[in-house]
């Protein structure tokens, strides 16, 4: 919700570069919130019309494919060492049981490793350094960098886009349908009110009756 708010104050170019930046960084190795900055930007796209959610996806997808060929390359160079030290800087993230369960998927699947990476979190941050490191060739996983960055970011945004238009819309209604059960309540009461005022008062020509009779 802080990022939501924050984005809001900002014009819609610098949203665009941050979403693109953050996501990039995420993709290059870097372990950065790129999902939940995401989220928040679609979200707000859906509520703010100086954003529009077809060029918030597109800079997510340049993103997440840039970011992760360039980790991709920066694995491929570093190699191992690079892992260790990654290890050392970033315990949490790239830890040798973290590092181990990334390896051995992407010696079981290969490509789609990378393709399906993008979707979990741990995986989205090593897909582009791992593929370097065990030097997968770099056609393969630019076609699995391309479409999982695509449909991950693109997806991504699509769908809150869209959630975030129809919660609003619902919201709208509800607020309609509180503001006609108020009013009605409000009547109803008035009515049950004046009735109940109305038995209250003596018939005519009655004595009114003495405290203690």
């Amino acid at each position: 919700m802080h990022v939501q708010e924050w984005l809001d104050t900002v014009p819609a170019a610098a949203v665009y570069a941050v979403v693109a930046l953050v996501i990039g960084l995420e993709s290059l190795g870097i372990p950065l919130p790129g999902e939940i900055v995401l989220v928040s930007a679609a979200l707000l796209s859906s509520q703010h019309g100086g954003i529009d959610p077809l060029v918030l996806g597109a800079c997510a997808s340049a993103g997440a494919v840039i970011g992760d060929s360039i980790g991709y390359a920066i694995g491929r160079k570093g190699g191992r060492p690079l892992l260790a030290w990654l290890g050392r800087k970033f315990p949490k993230h790239f830890s040798e049981g973290h590092v181990a369960t990334a390896e051995r998927s992407f010696q079981k699947w290969g490509m789609w490793a990378v393709f399906f990476g993008r979707f979990v979190a741990l995986l989205r941050i090593f897909a582009g350094p791992l593929a370097g490191v065990l030097r997968m060739p770099y056609w393969k996983f630019l076609i699995a960098n391309v479409l999982g960055g695509i449909l991950w970011a693109g997806g991504t945004t699509a769908v809150i886009y869209y959630v975030g238009v129809v919660a609003e819309s619902w919201l709208k209604r509800f607020s309609w349908l509180g503001l006609v059960l108020a009013v009605v309540i409000g009547v109803a009461s008035m009515l049950i009110v004046k009735r109940k005022a109305a038995k209250a008062q003596p018939e005519p020509g009655a004595e009114p009756a003495t405290v203690g009779e």
